[in-house]
């Protein structure tokens, strides 16, 4: 499919937003189609927002999906409901976020999409949760992370693109992110999308979610949780325990590369194959970056709606 970065992405906004506490969160949510439609999970990475699917939801709208697009936690209007739950960003807490939005939403099963932190919560979700699951599309494929082998080193040209990973060790890290959340996004969404020629607009207006009060909380822990230096929160300890054991996504997926991502480098999916037991295709997508939902809407609206076609 042919990918057009040169045309901007749609100038709205995704309104009105709705609210609906599920599990240990007040989420807030964008809910577009036909009520009584196949239901698709849109779910946003780090440091972007719901905007990434400005010009996805419409698409799976009009062919008559009901399209959800959640905040995750940490971001934007979304807010934990108990001043004392621990301000996790751990894998298996935005799983569960996922589930508990479904379940508070009274959906039965969805197609689950996303890229980034969104892609990991539906992959979460499709490897635990597989009757809720009618599919799976995944940027960057099988984003369940190994927390084990997490400081076996990469190459280094490898590691040189997870520079912010390693800051946000650091207590300076956590005081930057604080004082620069959007310089560090910026530069962030440069590097990874290095043919995506976003403006000030479209930057401002995912900027505004990082002003969440959880946000350098949740991000922190959660770079930190991934290289196994942050404890959990206990309540996800028994899912963390599943997830530890890298479980195979048996349902139907679709898993999508960005050939110009900056910081996921596009791969023939093979090294990944093992871990789709079910039906799985997979695509690179020509000069697309890391967002890929926003700067290639039409090639991931087409996998979610192969998967709904089936």
């Amino acid at each position: 499919m042919e990918v057009n970065l040169t045309r901007a992405s749609s100038p709205q906004r995704l309104e009105p937003i709705r609210h609906v506490d599920a599990g240990v969160l007040s989420i807030a949510y964008y809910d577009a189609g036909p009520v009584d439609g196949p239901v698709v999970m849109l779910m946003h990475g780090f440091p972007y927002d719901i905007h990434s699917f400005v010009d996805v939801a419409p698409l799976l709208a009009a062919q008559g999906c009901r399209v959800i697009v959640p905040y995750l936690r940490g971001y934007g209007p979304t807010r934990f409901r108990d001043t004392a739950t621990p301000r996790s960003g751990e894998q298996a807490a935005v799983g569960a976020d996922l589930i508990a939005l479904i379940d508070a939403l009274g959906v039965p099963r969805a197609v689950f999409a996303g890229y980034d932190w969104g892609g990991r919560a539906a992959c979460v979700g499709a490897a635990l949760w597989p009757g809720r699951c009618t599919g799976l599309v995944s940027v960057n494929s099988y984003l369940i992370q190994d927390i084990a082998r997490a400081m076996v080193p990469a190459k280094p040209e490898r590691e040189v693109p997870l520079w912010y990973q390693y800051y946000f060790q650091l207590e300076r890290g956590r005081a930057g992110l604080a004082a620069n959340r959007r310089e560090i996004a910026r530069i962030l969404w440069q590097q990874w999308s290095p043919n995506w020629h976003f403006d000030d607009a479209t930057f401002a207006r995912s900027a505004v979610a990082f002003d969440n009060p959880d946000y350098v909380d949740v991000v922190i822990h959660s770079y930190r949780h991934r290289f196994g230096l942050a404890d959990g929160d206990p309540r996800y300890a028994d899912l963390q325990r599943r997830l530890a054991a890298l479980p195979a996504i048996t349902v139907p997926t679709i898993t999508l590369d960005g050939a110009s991502d900056g910081v996921a480098p596009a791969t023939d999916g093979t090294s990944t194959a093992a871990k789709f037991t079910g039906p799985r295709t997979h695509r690179i997508i020509p000069r697309a970056g890391h967002n890929l939902p926003q700067e290639a809407p039409e090639a991931f609206a087409a996998a979610v709606m192969e998967l709904i076609k089936g």
